[in-house]
C-alpha cells in the first residue's frame, strides 16, 4: 500500500530579523562619533598631560595670536632649559615662585657673567620683545602641543570638577558599551530561537 501525503496548508513561520534602517544606522554612527570626540577631548585635555607629566594651561590673551588665540589649550612639558632653542614656545612664571604664568616664544638667549643662561621672549602678536629676561628657574616647560578652543573647557573645569568629568565620561562610556553588547546579545538570541 502506498501513502501519499497531502501538501500541508500550514507553512512554517520563519522569523527574519528586521535590518537596521538608515535612520538607526545614522544614529549609531553619530553616537560613535560623539563618543570618539569626547574621548579625544578628554585625552588631549586631561589624560595625556597627566600620563606624560605635562601641565595644561589656557591662553587668556591675544599675545600669541593668530597661532594660539585666546581660549587655546597649551600643554607644556618640563625640559632641560639648556636645550631650549630660539623659536621655542615656553611657559614661564612672571615672577619666580609666583603662580602667574605667560606663554611666549623665545626670541633670543644670552649668558650672564655668572654663566647662567637667560631667555628673551615675545608674544607672536606683539611688536616688541618682553622687557624682562627670563631665568631658567622661571620656566615651567616648553610647548608640547596646543589645541584651539579647548582651553575654555580647561578654564571652566578646576581640579575637582575635571576629575568628576573624567569619571563621569568613563562611566557613561562603560554604560553605553554595556547597552550595545546587551542589544547585540538579544539580537543573537532572537536569531537562534527563530
Amino acid at each position: 500500500m502506498t501513502t501519499i501525503e497531502a501538501p500541508s496548508r500550514h507553512r512554517a513561520k520563519v522569523h527574519v530579523p528586521a535590518g537596521d534602517g538608515p535612520v538607526r544606522w545614522l544614529l549609531r554612527v553619530l553616537a560613535w562619533m560623539l563618543i570618539l570626540a569626547c574621548t579625544a577631548v578628554l585625552a588631549a585635555a586631561v589624560l595625556v598631560p597627566r600620563l606624560a607629566g605635562a601641565t595644561p594651561y589656557t591662553i587668556l590673551t591675544g599675545s600669541m595670536a593668530p597661532g594660539m588665540p585666546p581660549g587655546t589649550l597649551v600643554v607644556v612639558k618640563p625640559v632641560d632649559t639648556t636645550t631650549i632653542p630660539v623659536g621655542a614656545v615656553v611657559t614661564y612664571q612672571l615672577e619666580s615662585g609666583k603662580p602667574t604664568v605667560v606663554t611666549h616664544r623665545v626670541v633670543a638667549t644670552r649668558t650672564t657673567v655668572l654663566g647662567e643662561r637667560e631667555y628673551q621672549t615675545q608674544g607672536d602678536a606683539n611688536d616688541v620683545a618682553d622687557e624682562k629676561w627670563v631665568r631658567p628657574e622661571q620656566i615651567r616647560g616648553q610647548r608640547w602641543y596646543s589645541v584651539r578652543g579647548l582651553g575654555r573647557l580647561n578654564t571652566v573645569l578646576s581640579g575637582h570638577s575635571r576629575q568628576l568629568l573624567v569619571y563621569g565620561a568613563a562611566g557613561a562610556l562603560v554604560v553605553y558599551a554595556g547597552a550595545m553588547f546587551a542589544g547585540a546579545g538579544r539580537q543573537r538570541l532572537r536569531g537562534r530561537s527563530a
